[in-house]
């Protein structure tokens, strides 16, 4: 078999959009560890919302990359499998709700100007429903 056929079976190509993903995440969950109160209400949050909040993008962040790396697990291949599509689901919450507390004013508008948030809404989104198909 042909390097490149051998290349194409390994599927790497999901790594262009997980690790650069994972990296947003666990900057931003350590950014926001330690948990505070203060900061909490910057966000108008209850401190149990922004714990999980904190700890989900952290957690989001590693588990895309642990789940990625179960791809070479002969025995287990589904507990990757798992892993990626609840951190993506997890990055899909959290989304939703960055989205959903900066109150904005109309679907178009998240849309046309919230880019970011919903590219990574949307790979979130991608890794929960795919998880580590090849």
């Amino acid at each position: 078999m042909s390097y490149l056929k051998k290349l194409a079976k390994i599927n790497l190509s999901t790594w262009l959009l997980r690790v650069p993903l994972a990296i947003v995440f666990i900057q931003q969950g350590t950014a926001k560890i330690p948990v505070t109160l203060e900061d909490a209400q910057s966000f108008d949050l209850p401190l149990v919302v922004w714990f999980f909040v904190a700890w989900g993008e952290l957690g989001a962040g590693l588990g895309l990359i642990i789940g990625g790396l179960f791809i070479w697990n002969r025995l287990w291949p589904w507990v990757g499998d798992l892993i990626t599509r609840f951190s993506g689901f997890t990055i899909g919450c959290i989304m939703t709700g960055v989205i959903w507390i900066s109150e904005p004013e109309s679907f178009m508008y998240v849309i046309l100007y919230d880019n970011l948030h919903v590219l990574l809404w949307v790979g979130g989104l991608f890794f929960a429903m795919r998880g580590n198909e090849k």
